[in-house]
């Protein structure tokens, strides 16, 4: 075990790092509340506003998030164009931003699913004691439906949060120096594959095992009253 590459290599495996955290994090915030959203389309009963969203999550989930990641970066350049007179190429011919609108997209796709279940899961006495109270459409929804929904889906939420961390790591085949990037490109030139891909597989570990116990500590807060009930 060369420990001399691990140790000269940590500070660019910090830069890593901190692309990884900061591609996951942005991700997560759009896709969570778009997945709320299509959550919340996809509970309807008009066929014109769940069929959209069922194709999404056919799409996003039935196709591996490496194709779905060409398709945005590379396939992109097809339509440059098109993107080109609407003002998006500027945005397209980037690597960071086709990263983080695939992981946004597929992150959105599985989690919606996770809340569909969870709103479907919410107990109907409750809903029914909010309509008694006067409440009903968006009221409805913010008070009653959706903070019961993500209690319920929280605990499959959190690993989906976990797989997208850890999918995280397919930017570097578009160029992207996040943790398994900079892996990569010492490994090539030094050769010590070994011990730079096993440092990478300590990072993620202490990173997963981090947004577990943040998401752990959540999920008991979010359900605090319940353990006041058994009390």
């Amino acid at each position: 075990m060369d420990f001399e590459i691990i140790i000269q290599s940590l500070p660019r495996f910090f830069h890593g790092i901190l692309i990884t955290l900061e591609i996951t994090a942005i991700s997560l915030f759009i896709g969570f509340f778009l997945a709320i959203v299509l959550a919340v389309m996809r509970v309807s009963k008009n066929p014109f506003i769940w069929m959209p969203v069922y194709g999404f999550n056919f799409y996003f989930r039935g196709t591996p998030l490496l194709v779905q990641l060409f398709l945005i970066y590379y396939g992109s350049g097809q339509f440059q164009e098109f993107l080109s007179q609407v003002g998006l190429w500027q945005f397209f011919k980037e690597a960071y931003f086709c990263a983080v609108l695939s992981l946004t997209l597929n992150t959105a796709a599985y989690a919606s699913e996770i809340f569909r279940g969870g709103i479907q899961g919410v107990n109907f006495g409750e809903i029914e004691a909010g309509r008694a109270c006067g409440m009903s459409g968006v009221l409805l929804y913010r008070r009653i439906i959706l903070p019961s929904a993500l209690r319920i889906a929280w605990p499959a939420y959190t690993n989906e949060v976990v797989f997208l961390l850890q999918a995280s790591s397919l930017v570097s085949i578009i160029t992207l120096m996040d943790i398994t990037g900079v892996a990569r490109v010492i490994a090539a030139r030094s050769f010590a594959f070994y011990e730079l891909f096993l440092t990478a597989a300590v990072i993620y570990l202490i990173l997963v095992y981090g947004v577990i116990f943040v998401f752990k500590k959540i999920e008991k807060k979010i359900n605090a009253h319940l353990s006041e009930a058994n009390a």
